[in-house]
């Protein structure tokens, strides 16, 4: 089935309150709606069909939000392992297209109590950075590799681009986005959410659906903080380099720290910090005393 246009933004009354006065006006509101999260998969030869979470979200990209979700969770590993992706319209007209089911395929197991060891939503939930990071290393997730580099000039340059492409943002300045880039800098994709975590989920889902499921050779950058969650996607996803607009967590460091992933916060066009494996960030080439002596005197 092929996913609705779905509106992202709303436009709803507002009173604009200035020092020349009250005046009613219209907004735009980037929307956010419920998607619960359904998986379909085989139990005792028999097809079970069961919701797995619920998240609020801008409406947009849904089938890729649930495959990315179910590839964070270690659920899904590659694009065989699911038959498809569909809206469950036997609900109420209200909920329609708010609920979306992937179905595996009948020999993909899954067991359902996998998931209580990934919900790690709140900074309250009382599960410790120790335990965290141990069940990372249970569910097998590898050290990222060395290899990829980018170079500082790249790393400065990519949020002014991904800014530029953000439709929705522009309109409502209320969303959160994750952009895939090569190591030249070039937008390979974007996507926008009200949840930040769902932005990324939907960036990767979209690459495992099109079945590129290591992206060792990208980055990812994050319009706002690094946190240990959205660390822990770019981790089974192979990401090398994560980038954020704001600050990393404690915990987001601790992450990449023993993952291999180079943490970088607070990317601005003119510097960022490193929090992590600082040797895939390209120092620039000095250039060289006679050759600077040259196009001085030019």
């Amino acid at each position: 089935m092929t996913p609705p246009e779905r509106r992202s933004v709303r436009v709803d009354g507002v009173i604009r309150v200035t020092e020349d006065g009250w005046r009613e006006d219209h907004d735009r509101l980037a929307a956010e709606e419920p998607l619960e999260i359904r998986l379909a998969y085989w139990e005792a030869g028999e097809r079970v069909e069961k919701p797995i979470a619920v998240t609020m979200r801008t409406p947009g990209d849904d089938f890729e939000l649930a495959v990315g979700f179910l590839f964070g969770e270690g659920i899904i590993r590659r694009r065989s392992d699911f038959v498809e992706v569909y809206y469950c319209l036997d609900t109420s007209e209200q909920q329609n297209y708010n609920i979306v089911s992937v179905s595996l395929m009948p020999d993909v197991p899954f067991d359902m109590s996998r998931l209580d060891r990934h919900f790690y939503t709140t900074s309250s939930c009382g599960v410790c950075g120790k335990a965290a990071l141990e069940a990372l290393e249970i569910s097998g997730c590898d050290v990222i590799p060395p290899g990829f580099t980018v170079s500082a000039e790249v790393v400065m340059s990519l949020p002014e681009t991904l800014r530029a492409a953000q439709a929705v943002f522009q309109q409502t300045g209320g969303l959160h986005a994750a952009g895939l880039f090569d190591r030249d800098g070039n937008l390979l994709s974007l996507r926008e959410d009200v949840g930040r975590h769902n932005a990324l989920d939907k960036v990767i889902g979209e690459q495992v659906t099109a079945g590129n499921t290591r992206l060792s050779d990208r980055l990812v950058l994050l319009s706002g903080r690094a946190s240990f969650e959205l660390l822990q996607k770019s981790l089974v996803a192979g990401v090398p380099v994560v980038a954020a607009v704001g600050a990393p967590s404690s915990l987001a460091v601790e992450l990449a720290h023993s993952f291999g992933i180079t943490l970088i916060g607070f990317t601005r066009p003119d510097g960022f910090n490193i929090y992590t494996h600082p040797d895939r960030v390209l120092r620039p080439v000095p250039i060289p005393t006679d050759v600077a002596n040259i196009r001085q005197e030019a």
